[in-house]
This record gives structure tokens, C-alpha cells and sequence, in this order.
């Protein structure tokens, strides 16, 4: 009798009592990590541009001061590397227009050009191409300090302001983050202000006479891009219509201009967030701070004064080698953060009887969304919900927080809420046509935005995207709702953009292993089984990215080159990416998970979380990239008490 039911007991894998403490530690830490408040919020590092334009636009406002200049300098200069260059990413490939940025703001915070550190630099830009070839967001900021003409500049009507809202390239055919930064720059362009700094940068020409007779020295990752057929007929297109857009420039109606700039004050104005931000981000942010001086309002202004408090709370200051060092986030996450850690708690079997998650579930509830933003200008009859990313930002509410957050609520026993119900309903009303999710904005897909000349750095549209609709369709499938239509259509969007090799694309996180661990663990919630063919290709594909470590990585390449999909360094947000994909397709046995535990347990720090340099979340895909501190903890959390749930 004894013997027979203790081999009918459930039994833990070999190892789990390993795997177990190290489930313990890190949901240790994270404990150890949430605010009192109840949220959690990890640092969301970017590159040095963020510090490099703080000083440029403090240089324009006539604020920049010296303990911060020489901080910020300090902390740029820590992240130069060796070969004298600047990169958008851990370990990523010199980046002209980011070490053009890096160069110039040293310049401004007194570093001669001579100084060894700076001729390095300068002999990147100039084998990279020069100024010449920096994008046109870093010819803004050198034609705003009297380094670059503006006339040299793609033409940016502010005029757009004025188009119907749903005409073609109104300022809504644009993604709620490239329409808040384009029109303060509208602004700019067409007052074309100009605070001239005291020194001259055409040493970074790559056509300046000091580069004659030499060589360009080798630059490693900076191999010559070749533009696709369709790149470049659609570059021959915005070739001609930026040729119109300059024509209308030069010759537009004074009446109309200056109702236009009226127009884009206002409407500027009216979308600062209660925090001083503009949603809740840099670009727009700074660019919104420097077009309403250039209107004429002082730096102690009230909406200035406000804007430029808030930013004072994305600075980060700390010790350095060498001295204190300042660095600005470019955005805080602490809505995501928080629906992220709801969810790996929950998949720890913690509920709302734990103070820690009962905290977190009555911050999170307070920051519910109750205003109506841009989003209504597709869906003008679609009552407000759900939740953005920010502490702050009323006016863009995210499809991707709002269903984290009602997937975390869920996961801790605290779902079905007036508030979650209301983030459900909003969420659904923003389906696309063809059945997918984008992020903030429902059918964003114009392709006329990006054939602008001046639309030559990061995505400017928000079309639906593979780990987005993922979300919304296991949060449906979680509450009850995986078999009605918007989830069935979502299933088949899912399916329909599977790739050739069986992975799928990860928009806001690196990359196809980000995409593919989002993906099928929604599937199978909506009933796609596990033993049918888009399936086992996933897990086919994740299987054969493993690495001979035992863990998952995928270098931020990938984005530009196809080659590199599945391929990088391990590390432990993206092995749990892909444990929690294969535990959804019910691998908890095979050798591939039992080696992606391993990994994660054996590099697991003493106090509880672990090393993670390189950068795994996505702002722009091939231009801007995201360390997002927290990513590290919350998804091992999972993916362990995943496996140990799903292994006994």
C-alpha cells in the first residue's frame, strides 16, 4: 500500500530542490525590490545619447550648469570603448550618429579636440562617413548650437498640424511616439533658432581637408549596408516628395505658418503629462521643452518650469572610478514592471493574501486610465481603459501593459475587477482589421510616413506585431474568452505570421526568441495543440538556438541581419524567454529545458538575480535598444516555478 502510493506521488525532477532555492532567492529579491508603494520599477538604460542631448538642450534653454555637465561628461566618456567609438547596444557595432552626439557633447563640456580620446572618435565618425551621413535627428541638435545649416536639413512643414485627421500624412498617420516628436521639431525647423556654441566640429567631416591622403581605419561591425529593391524605389519616392515638401517651405503662405506654429503650441501644451512629461519619454520631451522656448516662453515659464522638474526625476546619479557620474533614463517602467512581477509571483504561487502582492495589486488598480488620448482619433466611440507604462502618462495607454497588468491581476487571484473588465473592453476595441494588436494606436499602418527624408531613425508607424497580439490572446484565453471571435482572430493573425523557419518576430524585445517565447505559450492557452505542426517548428527552431552553455540569447543584429536570428551571448531573460515557450508546448522533459534550469541555476547570483549586460528589450528595431534592469528577475522567476510545476 505504502509502496504503490509513492509511486503514484508526483515527483520533482532530479535537481529540484536546487531549482526550488533558486526560485526562493530570487522571489527573495524581488521582494527586497519593490518600493513601499507597492511597484517595482528597474532601471531602463539606454545609450549616451540621452546624456549627450540632456547638455545640448540645456545649452539651448541657457540652464546647463557645471556640477551637471561635468557628471554627465564623466559618465559619457566611461562608455567609450577602445576603439574610440560609441554604440546604441552592449557590445554592439560603432554608431555614427551616437558618437557624433558623444563628440560633440565633450566638446561642450570642455574636452579639446586634441585630447587623445576625441581623436579616436574623430577617426571613427570620419570612417563611418562623416557628419555627412549622421542621421537627420543629430543635424537638428548641430544646427540648433550653429553647427549645421538649416537649410541643409530635410524640410519639416509645421503646417502638418493643420491637416484632418485622417488625411493622408497627418500627424496622426505617424505612432504616438514619432507624432509627439515631429511636431515640436515642425516648430523648430520653421523658427530655425540658433544658440551658437564657441568652438567648430568640421574635423568630423569625413571630406575635411586634415582627411586627405589617409586611409579610413578599420572599423569593426560597420560593414557597408546594402538597401533592398523596394528600399530603394521607395527612397526614390521620398526623394520627390521631400523635394515637394521643401518647395511648399520656401514658399509657404505667412498667414498659414503662423497659425500652424499657434496650433502646434497648443497643441504641445495639451499633451504634457501631470509629471512635466510628454509621454512619458525623452524624445518628445526635450524637443516639446526646447519648440515652446523657441516660441518665446522663458525657461520659468509654468509648463516649462513643470517639464523641467520632471526631468530632474529620470536622472540617475551615482559613484564612479573617477568621480560621480549622471545618466538620464529615457523612460521608467513601472506600470510594465509591476504587471510583470504580479505574473512571475503568481506563477509562484503567491496570491493577494501576501502583502507584497497585495500592495502591488492596489498600486497598480490606482493607476488605471480613465482619460481619452490620442488612441480616440481611430476609435472615437471606444470608452477609456487600461493602463500605459509610465507613473505618468494619461494621454497613451498601451495595449501590451494593459494586458500584462490584467494577466498579472489574474495570475494573484485578483482578476475580474470593474477595472481589469474596463482594460479588457478597451483593449478589444482596439483590434485591427486584420486581427492583430499594435501598441498604442489602432491601424497605424500608412506607409506614407516612412518614405520622409527627415524619417531616417527609428519606426515611425505602430502596425500590429507578433508579441503584442500574444499578450492579448492569452490574456483572453486567461479570462475566459480564448474561443470568442477577436480571439480566434488573433489566433490566425498569430499563425498567418509565423516565419519561414518557425519563429516569430519580437517588436518590442530581442528578438525572435522574444517573439517565440511570447507566442506560444499563447497558442496553446487559446487551444492550438501542442502536437500540431506551427508548434513543434517553434520548438524545433528554439531547439536548435540553444546554446552549448544550455542557454538562450539573441544579439540586437538580428534586426538588420537574418543571419544572426537565435544567435548571441546567454543570457537569463532571454533562456527564460525560450523555457517558457517550451514548458507551454510541453518540453518540461526534454533535454533542452532540463539544460536551460541548469543554466539559469548555476548562474543565478548569491542574492538572488542575476548578470545581464546586454540589452534585450527594443525601442526601435535596428536603431534604439533597451536594458531593462528587471527583465533579468521576473522572467527566471517564471520560467523556474513554470518548470517546477509543470515537472512534478
Amino acid at each position: 500500500m505504502t509502496m504503490q502510493a509513492d509511486r503514484d506521488a508526483p515527483t520533482e525532477p532530479s535537481g529540484a530542490s536546487a531549482d526550488r532555492a533558486a526560485l526562493d532567492r530570487a522571489v527573495a529579491r524581488l521582494r527586497a525590490l519593490q518600493h513601499p508603494d507597492g511597484w517595482w520599477k528597474g532601471e531602463l538604460e539606454t545609450n549616451v545619447t540621452m546624456e549627450a542631448e540632456d547638455l545640448l538642450m540645456r545649452e539651448f534653454l541657457g540652464i546647463r550648469g557645471e556640477r551637471e555637465t561635468e557628471w554627465t561628461a564623466r559618465w559619457i566618456r566611461s562608455r567609450q570603448r577602445p576603439d574610440g567609438s560609441w554604440a546604441t547596444f552592449h557590445g554592439g557595432p560603432p554608431d555614427l550618429s551616437t558618437t557624433v552626439e558623444a563628440y560633440l557633447a565633450l566638446r561642450l563640456a570642455g574636452d579639446l579636440a586634441e585630447a587623445p580620446h576625441l581623436l579616436r572618435a574623430r577617426e571613427v565618425i570620419r570612417a563611418l562617413g562623416g557628419l555627412e551621413r549622421s542621421r537627420v535627428f543629430t543635424r537638428i541638435w548641430l544646427a540648433l548650437v550653429g553647427l549645421w545649416p538649416w537649410d541643409r536639413l530635410p524640410a519639416v512643414p509645421v503646417e502638418q498640424i493643420l491637416l484632418p485627421d485622417r488625411f493622408p500624412l497627418s500627424v496622426y498617420d505617424f505612432a504616438c511616439w514619432a507624432r509627439q516628436t515631429i511636431v515640436p521639431i515642425a516648430v523648430l525647423v520653421a523658427l530655425r533658432p540658433q544658440v551658437p556654441v564657441a568652438f567648430t566640429i568640421d574635423e568630423l567631416y569625413a571630406a575635411h581637408p586634415a582627411a586627405s591622403g589617409r586611409s579610413a581605419p578599420s572599423v569593426a561591425g560597420s560593414a557597408a549596408y546594402e538597401p533592398s529593391r523596394r528600399e530603394r524605389t521607395r527612397a526614390l519616392f521620398g526623394t520627390g516628395l521631400g523635394r515637394a515638401l521643401r518647395s511648399f517651405d520656401q514658399h509657404h503662405p505667412h498667414r498659414l505658418r503662423r497659425r500652424a506654429l499657434r496650433r502646434a503650441e497648443a497643441w504641445i501644451i495639451e499633451r504634457q503629462e501631470a509629471d512635466g512629461s510628454w509621454g512619458g519619454i525623452q524624445p518628445p520631451w526635450v524637443y516639446s521643452l526646447m519648440a515652446l522656448h523657441a516660441l518665446g516662453r522663458p525657461v520659468d515659464d509654468p509648463v516649462i518650469r513643470l517639464g523641467l522638474e520632471g526631468w530632474q526625476r529620470f536622472t540617475v546619479e551615482q559613484p564612479g572610478p573617477d568621480g560621480p557620474v549622471r545618466r538620464l533614463e529615457a523612460c521608467q517602467s513601472p506600470v510594465w514592471d509591476t504587471a510583470l512581477a504580479l505574473v512571475a509571483l503568481g506563477d509562484a504561487g503567491l496570491t493577494g493574501e501576501d502583502p507584497m502582492v497585495a500592495r502591488a495589486v492596489d498600486w497598480i488598480a490606482r493607476e488605471e486610465i480613465g482619460a481619452r488620448g490620442d488612441w480616440a482619433v481611430r476609435r472615437p466611440d471606444l470608452a477609456a481603459g487600461g493602463w500605459a507604462f509610465e507613473f505618468d502618462n494619461d494621454l497613451y495607454p498601451d495595449v501590451d501593459d494593459t494586458a500584462e497588468v490584467v494577466l498579472g491581476l489574474h495570475r494573484v487571484g485578483a482578476g475580474g475587477t470593474p477595472g481589469a473588465e474596463r482594460g479588457i473592453a478597451w483593449v478589444l476595441g482596439m483590434q485591427c482589421r486584420d486581427g492583430g494588436w499594435a501598441a498604442f494606436d489602432a491601424e497605424n499602418t500608412s506607409t506614407l510616413p516612412l518614405a520622409l527624408p527627415f524619417c531616417d531613425f527609428g519606426a515611425v508607424t505602430d502596425p500590429p506585431s507578433a508579441d503584442v497580439t500574444a499578450h492579448v490572446v492569452e490574456m483572453l484565453a486567461l479570462t475566459g474568452r480564448g474561443h470568442t471571435e477577436a480571439a480566434l482572430a488573433g489566433r490566425d493573425w498569430l499563425l498567418r505570421e509565423q516565419e519561414a523557419d518557425g519563429s516569430w518576430f519580437g517588436r518590442w524585445g530581442a528578438n525572435h526568441v522574444y517573439g517565440t517565447g511570447a507566442v506560444l505559450p499563447a497558442l496553446i492557452a487559446v487551444g492550438v495543440r501542442r502536437y500540431e505542426q506551427p508548434i513543434r517548428r517553434a520548438v524545433a527552431w528554439l531547439e536548435e538556438a540553444q546554446n552549448a552553455d544550455g542557454g538562450w540569447g539573441e544579439d540586437l543584429r538580428s534586426y538588420r541581419d537574418e543571419s544572426q536570428r537565435g544567435r548571441g551571448t546567454s543570457t537569463a531573460s532571454q533562456t527564460a524567454w525560450a523555457l517558457l515557450a517550451l514548458l507551454a508546448a510541453g518540453e518540461a522533459g526534454s533535454s533542452a529545458v532540463g539544460r536551460g534550469i541548469r543554466w539559469l541555476v548555476e548562474h543565478q547570483r548569491d542574492d538572488g538575480g542575476w548578470d545581464e549586460p546586454e540589452y534585450t528589450g527594443t525601442g526601435f528595431p535596428g536603431d534604439f535598444y533597451i536594458n531593462y534592469h528587471l527583465y533579468r528577475l521576473v522572467f527566471p522567476v517564471s520560467a523556474l516555478a513554470r518548470y517546477l510545476r509543470s515537472a512534478s
